[in-house]
C-alpha cells in the first residue's frame, strides 16, 4: 500500500459512507443510461418493438443486466485501488484486513452482501453505528474495512 493509505487508520462513518454513495449514485445515472441505449439498440436490431413493454422473461434479464453493469463498476473501482469516485472525493478507501490488494471475490461478495445490507431496510448499514470497529455487515462478513484516508 501506498503511504497515504497507512496514515490513518479511521473507520469510515455512516455519514461518509452514505456521501460517497451519492456521488456515486451520479455516476451510476450514467451507467444506467448507457446500458438503455445498449439495450434499445440491440432490440431495435433484433426487429423487436421498443414502444411495447418487453416480456416477463426480457424484462428480467434487462433488470439483471442494468444491476450487473452498477455492480461490476463497484467491483472494478474496488480490484482497482480500493475507492470509487465517490469514496475518492470523501477519502475513503476498501482494504483488506490485512492490507493485501483485493481480489475479485471479495469485491463480488462485498457487493452483493452491500446490496443486502441496503435492501433490508439499510439494517446492515445502520450496524456500523452499533459495531465497535465501525464496520457494516458487508464489512464484517467480506472482511474488509473502509477507512478514512489523511488530507495530503
Amino acid at each position: 500500500m501506498n503511504k497515504e493509505t497507512t496514515k490513518l487508520k479511521i473507520s469510515a462513518n455512516l455519514f461518509r459512507r452514505l456521501m460517497a454513495m451519492l456521488y456515486d449514485s451520479l455516476l451510476l445515472v450514467g451507467i444506467i443510461f448507457a446500458f438503455g441505449i445498449i439495450v434499445f439498440i440491440l432490440r431495435r436490431l433484433a426487429g423487436d418493438d421498443t414502444l411495447q413493454a418487453p416480456s416477463d422473461v426480457a424484462q428480467s434479464i434487462i433488470t439483471l443486466g442494468m444491476w450487473l453493469s452498477c455492480a461490476s463498476f463497484y467491483v472494478w473501482c474496488w480490484h482497482r485501488n480500493g475507492q470509487t469516485l465517490g469514496m475518492k472525493s470523501w477519502r475513503l478507501q476498501l482494504q483488506d484486513y490485512d492490507q493485501k490488494p483485493l481480489s475479485w471475490e471479495r469485491c463480488w461478495l462485498r457487493c452483493i452482501l452491500a446490496h443486502i445490507s441496503l435492501v433490508s431496510l439499510g439494517v446492515g448499514y445502520l450496524w456500523c453505528i452499533i459495531d465497535k470497529k465501525g464496520r457494516c455487515f458487508h464489512d464484517i462478513y467480506s472482511q474488509t474495512r473502509v477507512i478514512v484516508l489523511a488530507k495530503k
